[in-house]
Parts: C-alpha cells; structure tokens; sequence
C-alpha cells in the first residue's frame, strides 16, 4: 500500500477509469488496481509538487490549471501539457458561458420584476388619485 502520509484515491474511482478503456469483459485485479492507485497518486503528487515549488517562488498560495501544464512540461510530459492546455481552455469557454448565461438571465428576471413594481406603483397611483 501507499505511504500513509500521502492520502491514496479511491480504489474504486481507479477501477472505473481503468475499465472504461477496457474491453467489457476484460477483468481487473485487485493488486492491478493498487498498483494504479499508488502511481496515480504518485503522479499527482510530483506534479504538483513542482507546481507548488513555482507558486512558492512567486509568493503564491493558490496553484492554477496553468501552473499545473506548465509542471506537466518541467518533468517532461509535454504532449500531457498541451492536451490540458486545450481541456483547460476548453473549460474556461464553458465556465464563461455558463457565467454568462447565468448572469443573463439574472438580469431578465430583475428587469421583469421592475418593470412589474413598475407597473404596480402606477396602478395604486391612478388608485390613489381616483380616491
């Protein structure tokens, strides 16, 4: 097993992901699975560290999806780096347009709603007036 200061990812997530490029009816073992399990969490792990040493240098706390493609490229993993780039980037358009159509319509609800206070405040005053 893993060293037990580093905590180790789900077993069960890594069978999953093992399994979906697997042939359905390939079969995976438990020690296949551990085995996984320690070097993905040791691939994590490395990755981040030098991630982290970078931020630490600029007097920065919080690492970033571009902090960790730049590290992919440090220790050499330079196609891993440019397919997150564009996953990265891919992410950050939907992020955007999500916020975007979230914000928007947020403004439509509010627009609505004034112009029905609107609305309101004119027909109490015609009321108002007629009293």
């Amino acid at each position: 097993m893993g060293d037990e200061q580093d905590p180790l990812l789900p077993i069960a997530n890594v069978g999953r992901i093992m399994k979906r490029i697997l042939p359905p009816t390939a079969k995976v073992s438990k020690e296949a699975k551990e085995t996984m399990q320690e070097c993905v969490t040791e691939f994590i792990s490395f990755v981040t560290s030098d991630a982290s040493d970078k931020c630490r240098k600029e007097s920065r706390k919080t690492i970033y999806g571009d902090d960790i493609c730049r590290a992919l490229g440090a220790v050499g993993l330079d196609n891993y780096a440019e397919a997150i780039v564009r996953h990265l980037h891919k992410y950050r358009v939907a992020a955007l347009n999500q916020h975007k159509a979230t914000t928007s319509s947020f403004e439509d609800k509010m627009k609505n709603r004034i112009e029905v206070a609107s609305h309101l405040i004119k027909r109490m005053k015609l009321q108002l007036n007629k009293s």
